[in-house]
């Protein structure tokens, strides 16, 4: 009987850590909409470079130009991201856009200065196993992407993301004035490399990349759940 107990309670365990190790497979995409012209967003900006220095996440900082009115230009905003950060809120019928916004692998938004929300969101989408099992190797100026098969089939967009790890700013005018705040993973490039159906594996090549960071993301369509996600090693 105690043999049989210890036996149940080794599957049960190691059924929770293959789960978990197939969670930790799949990086929790995080995008931050931010500007340097937003008084609320150091915070946030604060808490992505704590989420940046985890492994199991991909913490993307996307900095959007509407703020850009009140006095200061934000020198890494891309009217790009506020075109996605506008597309998301579209898909989940929201009415407005808002900085800071922490996006959760394409489904969940929480605001992103407050930090127990961030945490909770967190640890909820760490939880999720991958769609998509994702890995992504560069060599010279050339990635090469390899998506395995799925069980179903979609839409799926495939992105090579590239940033800069960490970026500090001498802010001069506008709401932040006089403060120098520090930046992590600031997006400087957002390519569409492909388009999947997921039916059979596909590798991608993406040549000329820049000699940045990278991460890889695949969306359901262009602004749905992202189902998988790799660093690029």
């Amino acid at each position: 009987m105690v043999r049989n107990w210890i036996a149940g309670l080794a599957l049960v365990m190691g059924l929770a850590a293959a789960s978990q190790a197939a969670a930790q497979d799949r990086p929790v995409v995080v995008e931050l909409f931010t500007s340097q012209g937003c008084s609320s967003c150091p915070p946030a900006d604060a808490i992505l470079h704590d989420l940046a220095s985890d492994p199991n996440v991909i913490a993307l900082a996307l900095h959007v130009d509407y703020w850009d009115y009140i006095g200061w230009k934000d020198s890494f905003a891309n009217p790009a991201f506020t075109k996605r950060q506008r597309r998301y809120a579209s898909q989940q019928s929201e009415r407005m856009v808002y900085t800071p916004q922490m996006m959760f692998n394409g489904i969940e938004h929480v605001v992103g200065n407050r930090k127990s929300n961030v945490r909770e969101a967190l640890k909820r989408h760490k939880t999720l196993a991958p769609v998509v099992d994702v890995a992504a190797q560069k060599k010279g100026n050339s990635v090469s992407i390899r998506l395995a098969p799925l069980s179903k089939t979609g839409d799926f967009t495939v992105f090579l993301v590239s940033y800069r790890a960490q970026s500090t700013v001498d802010i001069k005018r506008g709401e932040n004035a006089g403060r120098k705040i520090s930046y992590a993973n600031v997006v400087t490039g957002w390519q569409k490399v492909g388009r999947w159906n997921g039916r059979s594996g596909k590798t991608i090549t993406a040549n000329g990349v820049p000699s940045q960071p990278m991460a890889v993301l695949v969306q359901n369509g262009d602004v749905g759940e992202i189902v998988g996600s790799a660093h690029v090693n």
